[in-house]
C-alpha cells in the first residue's frame, strides 16, 4: 500500500469515526492532543543537567523530565543521523527498508513509508516540521510531499550560519540562500516554531523540531558564548553555547505552549538522533562505551524524556529500555487512532508502560545494524559487533557492565548462540545491509563552505572547525 493510499484510508477512518472541529458532531467529546517532538542532533548521552551535566545548565530541557519521565534507557533505531529520523517518523527499523546509512535517504524505501506527519495530518492535525529533515532532497521526499503542511529548514546537514540547501515552504518549495548574516539556525527555528503555534491555535497541531544543534560545525553568537567564560577549551566552549542556545528555544517553545492554555493536551518529546561524536564535537555520553556511528551503548543510547501533563507521572524515571520507533504507536494511541496491526510497527505505546497499566517491558529485544556493525539486546544482555571491538561477538551484561568493559562471552557460549539466533532471524527480516560510509564522502560540500570567510558586517559569531559525521 503507498503512501498516499494509507493516508486516504486513514482519512476516511477518521471521517467516519468522527473528526476534530469542523468535521464532525462527535468532536466537542474530546479534544486532540496536541504533538511537540524536539530531536537534538549529535548530543550525546551525558550533555544534559537532567542527565547529570553540572558545566552546561539547561533548565528548560530538563523541565520536560520534571513534568514528565525520564527514560534513562531511551534508544534510537540506527547509531546515524538520517536512518535515526527514518526510524522516528516510520515507527519502523529503517533497516526494513534498506534506509541504513546517511548515503540512503535518496534511494531507500523510506518514500513508501508511513510518516507520523501523513497519519496526523489524514486526522485532522496542522502539521509542521521546522529545522534538520535530512530525509531525502528528491521533490518526492522533502517534507512537504511526506505529510507536512510546512517546512522552514535545511534538507541536510548544514552550518548554523548562511545554512544550505534551506526551504521555506511558505513562499517557495525552492532551495533558497540565506543572506542574513544574523541569522542562526537555533534561534529562527525557534522564532518559527513560536510563531506557527501561535497562527494555528485553534486546530490540533503536530510540530516536529529536529535542531542541527549539536551537530559540527560548532558555531555560535557572541551571547551564548559570554555565558561560559570560564571554559577555555574553545571547542567545549562552542559546544555550550549551542547548547544553552538550544535549551533557550526549547524554553520559548514550552512558554509558548503555556501561554496558549495547551500544556495540559500536549505530548512533548526531547530525544536526541544518536550519541555524540565526542572526538569530533567534545559531546559526552556519560559512562556508555562508543559513540556515534557505532552500535556499543554510545551509538545508540540517548536523552530520552517525554511529558504529557495529566496523563503520566511528572518527575519520574522509567528505567526499562523504550526506543524512538515508540513515538509513532504512542502518539496514534493518544490521537485516538492506534496504529493497525498490519502496519508492522515495531514500536509500542508507551503511555501504559509510564502510568503502570502495564507491567514488564515494552521491547524484550532490540537490533541494531549498521553495515558490518550489529548489536542485539535481549533483557539486559547484550550480543554486539563494533567498531573499536574485537571483531567478534562480545557479550555484555547492562544491568551491571552499562559500560560494556566486561566481554562475557567466553565464559557464556549458549547464550552468545541464543542471542545471535535472535539476531540472524531479524536480519533476515530486513533490507539487504548498505555499505558503510566511505571514509570522508560526505564532507566536501561543507567544508568548502565553512572555510570562505564570513562577511565583514557578521561580527556576532565564532565558530570552532570540527569534521563532520
Amino acid at each position: 500500500m503507498t503512501e498516499r493510499t494509507e493516508t486516504t484510508f486513514l482519512f476516511l477512518a477518521c471521517i467516519a469515526i468522527g473528526g476534530w472541529a469542523g468535521h464532525g458532531p462527535s468532536l466537542a467529546a474530546a479534544a486532540p492532543p496536541n504533538v511537540v517532538i524536539f530531536y537534538a542532533d549529535d548530543l550525546g548521552w551525558g550533555e544534559l543537567g537532567c542527565q547529570g551535566n553540572s558545566e552546561i545548565p539547561t533548565p528548560h530541557i530538563d523541565s520536560i523530565a520534571a513534568a514528565g519521565v525520564r527514560c534513562t534507557q531511551g534508544y534510537v533505531a540506527a547509531t546515524y543521523c538520517s536512518p535515526s529520523r527514518a526510524g522516528l517518523m516510520s515507527g519502523r527499523y529503517p533497516t526494513r527498508f534498506g534506509h541504513e546509512t546517511n548515503d540512503d535517504p535518496n534511494t531507500s524505501g523510506f518514500v513508501r513509508e508511513q510518516t507520523l506527519a501523513s497519519r496526523l495530518k489524514a486526522c485532522g492535525y496542522e502539521t509542521a516540521c521546522i529545522g534538520k529533515w535530512h530525509l531525502g532532497q528528491t521533490p518526492d521526499r522533502v517534507p512537504m510531499a511526506r505529510g507536512f503542511d510546512e517546512f522552514y529548514g535545511t534538507l541536510s546537514n548544514t552550518p548554523f550560519f548562511h545554512p544550505t540547501r534551506f526551504i521555506d515552504s511558505r513562499t517557495s518549495p525552492d532551495v533558497v540562500a540565506v543572506s542574513d548574516d544574523a541569522f542562526y539556525t537555533t534561534d529562527a527555528y525557534a522564532d518559527r516554531a513560536v510563531a506557527w503555534l501561535h497562527d494555528h491555535a485553534d486546530r490540533p497541531r503536530f510540530l516536529y523540531l529536529p535542531f542541527n544543534a549539536q551537530h559540527a560545525p560548532l558555531e555560535a553568537p557572541q551571547r551564548y558564548l559570554d555565558r561560559f567564560p570560564g571554559i577555555a577549551d574553545e571547542q567545549r566552549r562552542t559546544f555550550a553555547a549551542m547548547l544553552s542556545a538550544m535549551d533557550d528555544a526549547v524554553g520559548r517553545v514550552l512558554a509558548t505552549i503555556r501561554e496558549l492554555g495547551d500544556e495540559e493536551n500536549t505530548l512533548v518529546f526531547f530525544i536526541a538522533d544518536n550519541g555524540g561524536p565526542t572526538k569530533q564535537t567534545t559531546s559526552g555520553n556519560g559512562p556508555l562505551r562508543g559513540f556515534k556511528m557505532t552500535t556499543y551503548e554510545g551509538g545508540p543510547r540517548v536523552p530520552f524524556l517525554f511529558q504529557w501533563k495529566g496523563h503520566v507521572p511528572a518527575g519520574t524515571t522509567y528505567e526499562l529500555p523504550v526506543m524512538n520507533l515508540d513515538v509513532v504507536p504512542t502518539v496514534m494511541a493518544a490521537a485516538g487512532r492506534p496504529v493497525a496491526a498490519a502496519d508492522e510497527i515495531d514500536g509500542v505505546d508507551l503511555v501504559p508502560y509510564l502510568t503502570g497499566q502495564k507491567a514488564g517491558r515494552p521491547h524484550g529485544t532490540m537490533f541494531w545494524r549498521f553495515g558490518p556493525q550489529w548489536a542485539v539486546r535481549s533483557g539486559d544482555w547484550k550480543l554486539v559487533v563494533s567498531k573499536g571491538g574485537s571483531g567478534a561477538p562480545e557479550l555484555y551484561d547492562l544491568a551491571a557492565d552499562v559500560g560494556e568493559r566486561n566481554d562475557l562471552a567466553a565464559r557464556e557460549p549458549a547464550r552468545v548462540a541464543e542471542l545471535k539466533k535472535l539476531y540472524d532471524a531479524w536480519n533476515d527480516e530486513q533490507a539487504p545491509a548498505s555499505p558503510p560510509p566511505k571514509p570522508g564522502k560526505k564532507k566536501a560540500p561543507p567544508n568548502k563552505q565553512r572555510q570562505s570567510a564570513p562577511s565583514a558586517s557578521h561580527k556576532d559569531h565564532t565558530s570552532s572547525r570540527g569534521s563532520v559525521i
